[in-house]
This record gives C-alpha cells, sequence and structure tokens, in this order.
C-alpha cells in the first residue's frame, strides 16, 4: 500500500467530532515528554506547557494531543515518564475528566495502537504519595486519526501525526525505536546529531510535509499534522496543509487553535514585563482565519 493510500485509509477510518463556531480546540503535538534524563526535550518547556493547558482549561477548550505526546523511544517505562512529568499529566486528566481530553498516537508513542498497552499504562498510575492506584485516563481510545466535521456545511478537518508518509518512521518504526534507543540516544549525549529523526534533518522534514501536502490537493481536503516539528499555515486558496510544530521548540511551544469559526497558529513563551518579572505568555504567529473561507476554496 502507497502511502497516499495508507493516509486515505486513515482518513475513512476515522471518528469524526462535530463542531461549530462555539466550539474551542487547542491543538498540540510532539512534547515528547520523557523521564528527565538530560536527554528529555520537554523538560526545559513543561512550564510553559503546564501554563498553557492551564489557561485552555479555565478556557472550556478541548485539548487534541495529535501524537509523540510521550517519547517511548527513548524510555522504555510509561510509568517513568508520569512520575516525571506529573503536573503535565494532572492538567491533562482534567481535560479527560471533563470530556475535552483526545490523543492520537504518533511514531515515538506507537506503543498506545496496542489497547492492552493503553489500559495497562494510561488507565490508572501508582501514587507513590497517596500508596494506591489513582484513575488517569480510564478507558481512554487512543486514535490514529481524527476528523472534525462543520455543522455549518459538513467539511472536514482531518487530523493525524503524519508519519504515515515516512517509510522509517511508520513501516520500520521498531527498528528506529531500537536504533534511538540504544544507538542514537547515548551518541547525543556526546554531541552527534541524530539525523534519522525527521525533526532533525531537513530533508526529511521537506519530504513529510511535500508528501501529506500532495495528499491534501488530491483528496481536496483540509489537514492537520504534526511530526516533522515545522509549524505550517497556509494561505487561503493554497493547499489546506497546517502544521502544529511542536512542545520542544527551543523556548517555546507552539500550536493550533480553533475558536469562535476560525484557526490560528499560535505560540507560548516565557517573556519579562516591564517590572522584570516572568510570566508565560501567548502570540499568534498566523491568523486568525474563518474556518469558512478554508473551506469554501475547497469547493
Amino acid at each position: 500500500m502507497g502511502t497516499m493510500d495508507r493516509v486515505t485509509k486513515v482518513f475513512n477510518s476515522s471518528d469524526e467530532i462535530l463542531f461549530d463556531d462555539s466550539s474551542k480546540f487547542i491543538i498540540m503535538s510532539d512534547c515528547h515528554r520523557g523521564d528527565g534524563n538530560w536527554n528529555d526535550n520537554f523538560a526545559k518547556n513543561q512550564n510553559i506547557y503546564f501554563a498553557a493547558l492551564n489557561h485552555y482549561f479555565n478556557q472550556g477548550y478541548t485539548y487534541i494531543e495529535l501524537g509523540d505526546g510521550d517519547e517511548l523511544w527513548e524510555v522504555s517505562k510509561f510509568s517513568e515518564i508520569i512520575r516525571e512529568h506529573s503536573d503535565a499529566f494532572w492538567i491533562m486528566s482534567q481535560f479527560y475528566k471533563h470530556g475535552r481530553f483526545l490523543m492520537v498516537y504518533g511514531n515515538h508513542d506507537m506503543v498506545k495502537k496496542n489497547k492492552d498497552y493503553v489500559a495497562k499504562n494510561l488507565y490508572k498510575f501508582y501514587s507513590e504519595r497517596e500508596n494506591k492506584y489513582i484513575p488517569l485516563f480510564e478507558d481512554i481510545k487512543v486514535h490514529e486519526g481524527l476528523i472534525l466535521k462543520y455543522k455549518n456545511t459538513n467539511d472536514k478537518i482531518f487530523l493525524l501525526h503524519g508519519h504515515q508518509v515516512d517509510f522509517l518512521n511508520y513501516d520500520l518504526w521498531k527498528v528506529s525505536r531500537f536504533l534511538v534507543r540504544y544507538l542514537w540516544s547515548p551518541l547525543e549525549f556526546l554531541g552527534v546529531n541524530d539525523t534519522t529523526r525527521t525533526a532533525k534533518n531537513n530533508k526529511k522534514r521537506t519530504s513529510t510535509a511535500k508528501k501529506l501536502t500532495e495528499w491534501v490537493i488530491k483528496e481536496n481536503q483540509m489537514l492537520i499534522a504534526g511530526h516533522n516539528h515545522r509549524p505550517m499555515f497556509p494561505e487561503i486558496g493554497a493547499p489546506r496543509y497546517f502544521n502544529d510544530g511542536s512542545a520542544v521548540h527551543p523556548r517555546c511551544i507552539t500550536g493550533i487553535e480553533i475558536v469562535s469559526g476560525s484557526i490560528m497558529l499560535i505560540k507560548w513563551s516565557i517573556k519579562t514585563d516591564n517590572h522584570g518579572m516572568l510570566h508565560v505568555a501567548k502570540d499568534i504567529l498566523e491568523g486568525p482565519r474563518k474556518i469558512g473561507e478554508y473551506f469554501a476554496s475547497l469547493h
């Protein structure tokens, strides 16, 4: 099966979620939450991430995590990630308890495709403080893809991680995981860059974006992906391939908001106010643009 057919297969089998102009979504991916070790790329942005999610929770948003939320190539035990980033999992669990959390798996957390793995590791966790198991994402379904269906027009926005067009990170993901865990991670400690990773290889990043854009054109659909860590926000009339970036950019995290019938690319970072005090703040990088304008260009 070709990569285009593979993406289409996911599209045709994805659950649909209805939304309208009153809906609020924040879409983020590629958090790569680790175990707090020297190569935990999420650690430097964990406070920014928590502040952003706390804002979105209080404002009534639904949080969609678009793959590679957890770094399960470098880290073999999910419990170690939960223990290290308990604040992040706490705020995510609050979204879930209120029916406002959706999870998509990527290549670095492909093990979440296994229902038994999800039941064992995501439904609950062991609290050392309380000395008992605590519900986390009880009975959660982890998706390969999702579709947001606009009530006004019945047009669709397809959400998937994007590794489906990447041979090394889809067909050979177990081989890639082995190399990352036992070869590249130790070498990175010595300053050697892992060129097999899409996010760290410019040629692979460009190739992934090109293939996903080709699918958008071929199927005449609107797509939001992650995977290559490169934010993308097209103009009206251009191929409707969006990318939310990642939560492991140096000094910031990026994401895509859908709110009040509009879509925008946003960035959260630490800033200094006029009194020299640090605070976490949001900037709009692109948009907002009306969803309806993108859908109108489909027809």
